[in-house]
């Protein structure tokens, strides 16, 4: 028998899945924090810091009083968890390490050949040099090892050095230690990941399951290609087969889609409910999210269930940004409302509000615009900046 699952059960689900449930002022020690990210499995690491970068910003939206100093303890002095990547850079639990050894076996050939082939016989001579002189003497910062007359740029740039570090923290020879002003900075992954982490060996069999199941466990509900693009682990085709393993383990269910669009076929794992009221209600203040939140990663899953479609336009040329350059996305309960286009400047200790865009249906009422700007002030705080500064014109987009 096949469930149903409304809209309205589907986003509890997800948002109760995805931490978006509880209380964001709940107190938060180092281990709750641990125990978040665990539950999330990773939270996305990336440069860009228009109010604060990726990681932070993601673990604050689900509780306002974190600190990043824990952040930092449970990476470079706990070494509870280390960086690696999913679908992009991420922060993970060092628990997962284990499986994440398969990824280094599967990534090592491949890289090699290409890398090899861009660089040529340079590559393998820089690859074992760099990897000898971080043994011989410690950790490493990239520009330590570039030529004095190289010229930073893109990846088509990195000196040949700089390309070996990434391929030996690509496939598991080197982790990041730490940073230095967002700087990676490399070392031996024995002097990094706690031991028994490091030792820890599992069957194929057993990485294909634990990469399945903890996925649709984060999901609440998922086909077998997101399964297999949770983690990036494991391949479309090795999710389909563990579905079919495991069908005595599963339930089949389709998911209410917002608007006039068709059930979507999907699978759970059994025993999960499809009463809305079972899960949780999220709470009701409006919040900031990362654009690179793990509640939109998957941008056609997102507007499938909340009826919002979200852009990224880093990348886009200015002229053709429908929205802005780094737009934040809003979350009021259980709806995605709208978007905003904010900066904080620290020097001069403002938040610099540009412009807001509600969607459709969705009024800029006294009640919405209070709880806006209460959320407003709790990221201004987050962000070090003691002042709000509306730019003319910034309710133009309601």
């Amino acid at each position: 028998m096949v469930i149903q699952i409304s809209n309205k059960a589907a986003r509890r689900i997800f948002l109760a899945k995805q931490g978006l449930s509880a209380s964001p002022s709940r107190a938060l020690t180092k281990g709750d924090l641990l125990q978040l990210i665990h539950d999330l499995g990773f939270v996305q690491v990336d440069s860009i810091s228009t109010v604060e970068r990726a990681h932070n910003q993601i673990i604050f939206s689900r509780n306002q009083t974190f600190k990043q100093k824990q952040l930092t303890e449970l990476l470079e002095e706990d070494r509870a968890l280390f960086e690696h990547w999913t679908h992009d850079a991420s922060i993970l639990p060092c628990a997962f390490y284990p499986y994440w050894k398969h990824r280094f076996a599967l990534k090592e050939e491949g890289m090699r050949k290409r890398w090899t082939k861009w660089h040529g016989e340079e590559f393998d001579r820089a690859s074992d040099e760099t990897y000898a002189r971080i043994l011989e003497n410690g950790a490493i910062l990239a520009r330590e090892i570039q030529k004095p007359d190289h010229k930073s740029g893109g990846w088509w740039e990195w000196h040949p050095s700089k390309t070996a570090l990434e391929f030996l923290w690509q496939t598991g020879k080197l982790a990041i230690s730490g940073r230095q002003n967002f700087q990676k900075i490399y070392d031996l992954s024995e002097r990094v990941i706690p031991a028994h982490h490091l030792a820890a060996e599992v069957s194929h069999a057993d990485f294909v399951d634990w990469a399945c199941r903890s996925a649709i466990e984060r999901l609440g509900f998922a086909t077998h290609g997101e399964i297999a693009a949770f983690w990036n682990l494991v391949s479309p085709e090795e999710a389909k087969s563990w579905v079919s393993a495991n069908r005595d383990q599963l339930e089949e269910v389709e998911i209410e889609c917002v608007g006039d669009g068709k059930p979507r076929a999907s699978f759970a794992l059994a025993g999960l409910s499809a009463n809305p009221e079972d899960w949780p209600e999220p709470p009701g203040r409006i919040r900031v999210l990362s654009p690179f939140d793990p509640l939109l990663r998957d941008r056609n899953r997102a507007e499938r269930l909340f009826g919002f479609r979200y852009r990224i336009e880093v990348f886009v040329p200015e002229p053709k940004r429908e929205y802005g350059y780094y737009v934040f996305p809003l979350l009021e309960g259980g709806r995605m409302i709208g978007r905003i286009d904010m900066k904080a400047d620290r020097k001069a200790g403002t938040l610099n509000v540009a412009r807001l865009w509600l969607e459709p249906k969705i009024r800029a009422s006294t009640g919405r615009m209070a709880k806006l700007d209460a959320e407003l002030a709790r990221v201004a705080r987050f962000a070090g900046v003691s002042e709000i500064v509306h730019a003319d014109g910034w309710r133009q987009g309601l």
